[in-house]
């Protein structure tokens, strides 16, 4: 019987995305089952080397948190017992130890992780890592794997399961404009994305705007009538089909940046550095980094922006999107 190692991704769609190269390396000597939360699960659903998705929503993780409860901990020992090695995965402001003690307690037999705090008895592997080191998100999660013995078998880009779901798209080329984001800290003005949306259609692109279901009125804003709006209409598989399709995507820090990456798409990256754009920008694709990375509120992991008038990315232009699409695509 092949090994059953648990991956656990407990975070939005972007993190569980960017966990895709991790995934392939333990799914090429192991059958994998990812544990990711209510946010990661589609993104979950579309990596490759996944064979079973947990979903839990996780206390000390999502920003909703639920309160911890014998019975919601009890219903995620049922789902995980029996596996025989876990992996957690986190990001530098995260503790992987609360998952080993559940982790332990369902009888998981060997546990890798990153932790500067010593972890006693709960982690049978134990990664170190400098935090002061600003490294790419999907290579921190490598470095995981391979110290759990589980080294990478293709080149390390983020990827997604083919084939993609069919969806009806305009005429190419075109660009996507995608202006909602999970945290208001990272949101570029409504205004400058419709004012984009106008720049981009004067310089000779079709535009499609793209967003989830409550987002309708954002994106029919956003796209007024020189855009295609397609706000509400995907799942997360359809917008890989949409994405995959395009010139390049202009979008915040947020899942679909990381989703055009997955599917190899250029990327005008409008990024607030609330976090460092050097872990968290799109990967492996190229890209062009738009916001002042040196603002304020840089590295405050701020949820709303802690600095009035927002100034880390309302200095950027409806130009300045015009060009960086000019760069990428010549």
């Amino acid at each position: 019987m092949s090994r059953r190692v648990l991956v656990v991704r407990p975070d939005n769609a972007g993190d569980v995305l960017l966990a895709g190269p991790a995934i392939r390396a333990v799914a090429a000597r192991a059958e994998v089952a990812l544990l990711t939360g209510p946010h990661g699960t589609a993104a979950a659903r579309l990596l490759p080397g996944v064979g079973r998705v947990i979903e839990w929503l996780t206390p000390w993780i999502d920003p909703e948190p639920p309160r911890v409860t014998r019975r919601h901990v009890e219903a995620l020992l049922r789902q995980v017992a029996g596996l025989d090695e876990a992996i957690i995965l986190t990001s530098f402001h995260q503790s992987a130890l609360p998952a080993a003690l559940l982790l332990r307690l369902a009888g998981v037999g060997r546990i890798t992780a990153i932790s500067n705090d010593y972890p006693g008895s709960l982690l049978d592997v134990r990664v170190t890592w400098d935090e002061t080191r600003h490294v790419p998100e999907p290579e921190r999660m490598l470095a995981v794997v391979r110290a759990a013995g589980y080294e990478p078998v293709d080149d390390g880009r983020l990827a997604v399961r083919r084939p993609l779901p069919p969806f009806e798209v305009p005429a190419e080329p075109y660009v996507v404009v995608h202006p909602g984001v999970s945290v208001p800290a990272r949101a570029w003005p409504r205004e400058l994305h419709r004012q984009a949306v106008e720049a981009l259609a004067a310089d000779g692109h079709r535009v499609v705007v793209t967003g989830g279901p409550g987002e309708r009125e954002l994106t029919a804003y956003v796209a007024g009538r020189a855009g295609v709006d397609l706000g509400g209409r995907t799942s997360l598989a359809e917008l890989a089909t949409v994405l995959e399709r395009a010139v390049a995507l202009v979008a915040g820090n947020t899942g679909p940046a990381h989703l055009a990456a997955a599917v190899w798409t250029p990327v005008v990256s409008l990024f607030a550095p609330v976090v460092p754009a050097e872990r968290w920008a799109p990967y492996g694709v190229p890209a062009v980094l738009l916001g002042d990375q040196h603002a304020p509120c840089a590295g405050s992991r701020a949820r709303r922006c802690p600095v009035d008038g927002h100034p880390c990315l309302t200095t950027v232009r409806p130009d300045d999107v015009v060009k960086a699409i000019r760069e990428l695509s010549s």
